[in-house]
């Protein structure tokens, strides 16, 4: 027995291990990335709700240009489904409650208070992709570039370059439902670096999509079709009108933000099952 041979010991993991977490310098840096940014969406959020609510005292009336867009956006539809009960953006207003009607009001004119910090703390989310390029993040690469890319085409490509855009309150709506969302993202991430793991943050962040992607994602989408020239493919004198390249490219993305909108929602319905389906699982176990 005294020559019997002992088998090596089996090498430790810690090489997968530390694959798998970020040197100190990193998981430090990105959880200063994740709070600057839950930060800066809960401003963009404040800021918003200030102005809806006038809080301040110092939210300025609709812009000139609101009504006129919404009117132009609205008239295409009305000339193709002769719908007498689509109208002008003034009976839209009619239509809503009188309460509400000072909160729609002001949400023309969101982008006076709110445009310059959205802009700039959206574009902060380019450094995302970089993350994930460098190896310290482990998302996919192309579901996160083209959702960081479809943001910032929002932000630079349409509501900076059309005017008529920016006095459209799909954009208020697209504002919450990004600033909602981003809060509760990013704050989600920073507390997981920081090794928490708040039941409540998870399940807001795997159910309120719901909501908030439909109404982000089509309000995108109209804000990409108020950009168009006034003669759209739903109307009639389309084809007697002359469109740029960059006008069919944004009328190809409109349409293909449909298909995207129902992949992305159902892919995030299949991650919540999992995600909290494991979470229920691992606390049951917990209890047993």
């Amino acid at each position: 027995m005294a020559n019997t041979k002992i088998a090596p010991p089996v090498p430790p993991k810690a090489t997968s291990k530390s694959k798998k977490s970020p040197p100190a310098f990193v998981r430090y840096y990105l959880i200063a990335f994740n709070i600057i940014s839950a930060a800066g969406w809960t401003y963009v959020l404040a800021l918003t709700l200030i102005h809806l609510l006038n809080l301040d005292g110092k939210s300025s009336p609709a812009s000139k240009t609101a009504s006129s867009t919404l009117t132009r956006v609205l008239g295409s539809f009305t000339s193709v489904f002769k719908s007498p009960g689509i109208a002008s953006a003034s009976s839209i207003e009619a239509r809503i409650p009188p309460y509400l009607q000072p909160i729609y009001r002001r949400s023309l004119s969101t982008y006076d208070r709110v445009g310059t910090p959205t802009a700039f703390v959206q574009s902060l989310a380019v450094l995302e992709v970089v993350h994930v390029l460098l190896g310290w993040v482990r998302s996919p690469l192309q579901t996160t570039a083209m959702q960081v890319a479809s943001r910032l085409f929002l932000v630079w490509g349409v509501v900076e370059q059309f005017e008529v855009v920016r006095s459209n309150p799909l954009y208020t709506t697209m504002v919450l439902s990004w600033a909602m969302t981003e809060v509760i993202r990013y704050s989600f991430y920073a507390c997981n670096l920081l090794g928490l793991e708040p039941y409540p943050l998870l399940y807001l962040r795997y159910t309120t999509f719901y909501v908030l992607y439909p109404t982000g994602a089509s309000s995108e989408a109209f804000l990409i079709y108020a950009s168009l020239p006034s003669s759209s493919p739903l109307h009639p004198s389309w084809f007697e009108s002359a469109w740029k390249l960059t006008d069919f490219a944004r009328a190809a993305l409109f349409l293909v933000w449909w298909p995207g909108l129902y992949a992305m929602y159902t892919y995030m319905i299949s991650q919540r099952r999992k995600v909290l389906g494991a979470s229920a699982k691992s606390k049951g176990t917990k209890i047993n």
